[in-house]
């Protein structure tokens, strides 16, 4: 695999994933990004398509408020869908689960910097991902 930075397209596979999008029809872009977020997600022991969940997440981050634009050197071409909002949720779960593997995508950067940025990449996306606290009316309390 071909990694060449810490952005979300800076290798191979989200690159290629990026031409899958270009390639679909504009309808299908949302549920290739669906899908792969959903299988990140569920996956048990290896994460095969954490590159292509980070890309995707990156893409739904923004068009959040807070997100950062997409670099599209390697991205997409082609302009993408606004996406619905429970999208959010489940990227910030991709994010998560791809976090959460020591022996994932982080592992294949040598550089220590690199794996330094490549984690903070991710904790940005899933702040800007998140869901906000529900805010819960506070009572009136006269003394």
């Amino acid at each position: 695999m071909g990694t060449w930075g810490t952005g979300p397209f800076d290798n191979d596979t989200a690159a290629d994933f990026a031409d899958a999008l270009d390639d679909a029809r504009p309808e299908a872009r949302e549920a290739l990004i669906r899908g792969v977020l959903i299988r990140t997600t569920d996956a048990t022991g290896y994460l095969t398509e954490a590159e292509e969940a980070v890309a995707a997440a990156a893409l739904i981050a923004a068009q959040c408020p807070g997100g950062e634009p997409v670099d599209m050197s390697y991205g997409p071409e082609t302009p993408i869908p606004v996406f619905p909002s429970d999208l959010r949720t489940l990227a910030d779960e991709a994010l998560a689960r791809i976090a959460s593997d020591e022996d994932g995508p982080a592992s294949n950067r040598a550089d220590p910097e690199d794996w330094k940025r490549w984690r903070s990449l991710l904790t940005r996306l899933r702040a800007v991902l998140a869901p906000p606290p529900p805010s819960i009316a506070l009572f009136d309390v006269q003394p």
